[in-house]
């Protein structure tokens, strides 16, 4: 008896995730899995297209736009966000006076919403009367506003965004796989010799290895699947130059602005969707077999 009151009991803590995940996790996937063959707009009757979608996704220059401004956003923010990181949390990970109040500023950025932290820096960058541009006029820097959200600099502005945004995350990722080196080996290596940068590379590298893995794996999906700060400061403009993957399939779906067109395409935004994650999957499983392979041979 007691036994099927404990199981009942599981269950039904069990059962408000479940649900959760059924109605918002696997149900709208498999929605849109079936959508993909239909020319659906929201509203009225659904058209069975077959693979028609996909036919006029493999056509749509757009698309592949924003699939290539994708790897220039995913790479330029990663390049750069990784290794100021792992400086930092190096740093911090030191016996430093306020380490602690340091490691909270810079983690400060990542748990602001990212539309609240994109509507700062449209303020810092803003074309007419950014404070940026203000600063670099006043010290004579430059003789005119530079357009930092127009077409030359808008993806540089946005992958400033994204990593000022990021590195605290990563920060504290890195702080928790150093902690996990024993100083003994820093101590011995210290007595042969070794200064800085020899424990660094001889060292804090190797002994990283499993975690600069996961944090590598992470900062790639994040970096593909990132979009709302670039929604909010650019809405992928100007002229599709900052449009990427996530957002060009979310415009599918939802107007941005009164700029963009209000007819909603589920079926072909479906497609686009799947094709956009069948696209990050490839690069995903990619990294882990490079990953795995370069484990082998060391």
């Amino acid at each position: 008896m007691r036994k099927r009151v404990s199981s009942f009991n599981s269950y039904v803590f069990i059962f408000p995730s479940l649900f959760l995940t059924l109605a918002l996790g696997i149900y709208p996937i498999v929605w849109a899995l079936r959508y993909m063959f239909y020319d659906y707009q929201g509203f009225g009757q659904e058209k069975f297209t077959g693979l028609d979608n996909f036919a006029r996704l493999l056509r749509d220059q757009e698309f592949w736009q924003s699939v290539y401004n994708t790897f220039i956003y995913a790479s330029g923010k990663i390049i750069i966000v990784l290794p100021i990181s792992l400086i930092l949390a190096v740093i911090l990970n030191r016996g430093l006076k306020g380490k602690v109040l340091l490691r909270a500023v810079y983690f400060m950025p990542t748990i602001i919403s990212a539309s609240v932290m994109s509507i700062v820096f449209f303020t810092i960058f803003n074309s007419y009367n950014g404070l940026l541009n203000q600063f670099l006029i006043k010290y004579g820097l430059i003789s005119k506003a530079v357009d930092w959200l127009g077409p030359n600099y808008a993806m540089l502005t946005v992958i400033i965004t994204a990593i000022w945004g990021a590195i605290g995350n990563y920060m504290l990722l890195f702080i928790a796989g150093l902690q996990g080196i024993p100083d003994d080996l820093y101590e011995s290596a210290s007595i042969d010799g070794a200064n800085a940068a020899q424990k660094f590379w001889s060292i804090t590298i190797p002994m990283l290895g499993t975690v600069l893995q996961m944090i590598i794996m992470l900062a790639i999906i994040t970096a593909l699947k990132g979009y709302e700060s670039i929604m909010v400061l650019t809405e992928g403009g100007p002229f599709g130059k900052t449009d990427v993957m996530y957002l060009y399939v979310y415009k599918l779906f939802f107007p941005v602005s009164a700029s963009t067109s209000s007819v909603q395409q589920i079926g072909y935004g479906s497609a686009a969707g799947f094709v956009t994650a069948l696209i990050v999957g490839l690069v995903t499983l990619a990294y882990f077999y490079l990953s795995k392979r370069l484990n082998r041979d060391q």
